[in-house]
């Protein structure tokens, strides 16, 4: 049986008043683009807070949005560029910042609840993610903690980056733990998702295996995700995108099944 024993550190769970705190970049700090970001903010909060991806299409969602302010209890601004000087005449206007919207935590149950949804409350497991990569030049490789790939630290960013915007945190095992399980780029492929998952389960976590192939016909990368949950394999699957939205559909899938709310869309562009 594949067992891995995860030697990085186990992430902190975030307090449960984090998963009512979300940011967006935002051009300037005037109030017009302050009311585009707590739009957005909106949108991100209540699929964090409840787990469900799909409300970001629901219609409801963005007419509560044109009113987003409403349900901030605060909000705060950091310049991206700070420490580097201004360099137009534009002065500090339309420099790019982080907006943080701190939700009210009761207004944001109650507008779940007139959306059908409730919180996901409780702890939410770890991801662990395994995941091959075949790049334009048809070299393959699993991404793991400490590979030193031309986009390995990139990968590795947006997959964290991804997982924090969902509430969730996400690991990847390191080079040595697959070698010791014998897990290669032919191995993995075949790999039955449940024994990853179960590998993950005995570290406190939950496997989510992705195959990432680019493509030229799709005009970016085809991934294929499966997490197994329930006593259910879950199957989906993205084409044509960057790595960045790859990664953001990869862990929207998995929020989406964990938190009750069933199979993510199996196919999409």
């Amino acid at each position: 049986m594949l067992v891995l024993a995860f030697a990085l550190p186990v992430p902190a769970r975030a307090a449960e008043n984090d998963l009512y705190q979300t940011k967006a970049v935002v051009s300037g700090t005037g109030e017009a683009r302050r009311a585009l970001g707590f739009s957005q903010c909106l949108s991100d909060v209540l699929v964090k807070v409840s787990g469900d991806p799909r409300l970001r299409d629901d219609p409801r969602v963005a007419e509560l949005a044109k009113q987003a302010g409403a349900f901030i209890s605060s909000f705060s601004y950091r310049d991206r560029l700070s420490g580097i000087p201004i360099h137009d005449e534009q002065g500090s206007y339309d420099r790019p910042h982080d907006l943080t919207s701190e939700f009210d935590r009761e207004k944001i149950d109650a507008v779940l609840k007139t959306l059908g949804r409730e919180p996901w409350i409780g702890e939410r497991p770890r991801i662990v993610v395994f995941l091959s990569v075949r790049n334009r030049k048809g070299a393959e490789a699993i991404l793991a903690a400490d590979s030193r790939g031309a986009s390995d630290a990139d990968m590795r960013f947006s997959l964290a980056a991804a997982a924090e915007k969902l509430g969730l945190t996400m690991e990847l095992p390191t080079q040595a733990e697959m070698m010791k399980a014998a897990l290669t780029t032919t191995t993995f492929l075949k790999a039955d998702i449940a024994k990853l998952n179960q590998s993950a389960k005995a570290d406190g976590g939950m496997a989510l295996a992705g195959s990432m192939v680019w493509s030229d016909g799709a005009l970016g990368w085809v991934v294929d995700w499966r997490l197994a949950a329930e006593a259910k394999t879950y199957q989906w699957q993205v084409r044509g995108v960057g790595f960045d939205d790859a990664f953001r559909d990869g862990m929207a899938g998995a929020a989406q099944i964990l938190s009750g709310h069933g199979q993510p869309p199996t196919s999409r562009r």
